[in-house]
């Protein structure tokens, strides 16, 4: 478990945004994240949390599903488009399966029903920095693998035999990609080109196929996936419900530009498994 002290002596900024219609809401899981070290700020509504948004940079956002105006799970997506690292955590009074799964697909990192004792919100908030820290650092890792192949071929890339592509032109800065078969990958952009044509992948799409093709050759369980890529433990029936539908949107857009959407191979009842790609 990652508390707030860890991050601190690493100098990463645990700061935390709590956004709830309710101010004895609002006060007491302040309180609960403050007396562990953590910066709170704190917003009644999802406009008020989106203007924080704008100014500050928050490494988790716990926020009430129902509130007057934008709801929590309307926040959640805004936050993704204006905030992809954070660690969204869902808090509502009405709790339903339904729901619960929708907000874990849309990408929220936890869903918790209130009254929510002061121990959930505070292992939950230090699941959610452990998940935001091994992503932080498994980009890190990638970022210095593709420095080191840049310098090794001076501005040019391999993977896996596939031919090197050139990142630069005469009048740009170099950009560092990954060649995957016919797929040019944009570390940190989330984004893949095919041919002459540019796809845009949500983190967790983009994760989830920089994941797959780490681990290519083999067949990956559905809560390894989640395990790696979402950051929390789920068992198996149940990481399938939470993974299919973002291979299903990679898929769609895989075939959209062009490519084979089998590159991603369903192994029944066992995982999924990136095809090794074939050049032309």
């Amino acid at each position: 478990m990652v508390d707030n002290a860890t991050y601190a002596t690493e100098g990463i900024a645990a700061n935390i945004l709590v956004v709830d219609d309710e101010g004895a809401i609002r006060y007491s899981i302040g309180k609960t994240l403050q007396r562990v070290g953590y910066q709170v700020s704190a917003a009644s509504s999802a406009e008020e949390a989106i203007n924080f948004l704008d100014e500050q940079i928050f490494d988790v956002v716990l926020t009430d599903i129902r509130m007057p105006g934008i709801s929590g799970v309307e926040l959640l997506g805004i936050i993704k488009e204006k905030a992809p690292d954070a660690i969204v955590i869902l808090m509502t009074a009405y709790a339903s399966l339904g729901t619960a799964v929708e907000a874990l697909r849309l990408g929220a990192h936890d869903y918790l029903i209130k009254p929510i004792s002061s121990q959930d919100i505070r292992q939950s908030v230090a699941r959610g920095l452990e998940r935001a820290q091994n992503l932080r650092r498994r980009r890190q890792l990638l970022e210095t693998i593709q420095n080191n192949v840049k310098e090794l071929t001076g501005g040019f890339e391999e993977v896996r035999g596939v031919p090197p592509v050139q990142t630069t032109t005469p009048v740009q800065a170099p950009v560092t990609t990954m060649q995957l078969g016919p797929l040019t990958i944009f570390p940190g952009r989330y984004q893949i080109q095919v041919g002459d044509k540019s796809l845009n992948l949500t983190p967790t799409e983009f994760d989830l196929l920089l994941y797959l093709a780490a681990h290519r050759g083999r067949v990956v369980p559905c809560y390894e996936l989640v395990r790696e890529v979402r950051g929390y433990t789920v068992d198996e029936s149940e990481a399938r419900e939470v993974i299919r539908p973002h291979i299903s949107n990679l898929r769609r857009k895989l075939e959209k530009a062009g490519q084979d959407p089998d590159l991603i191979v369903n192994v029944r009842g066992i995982g999924y498994r990136l095809s090794e790609p074939v050049t032309e």
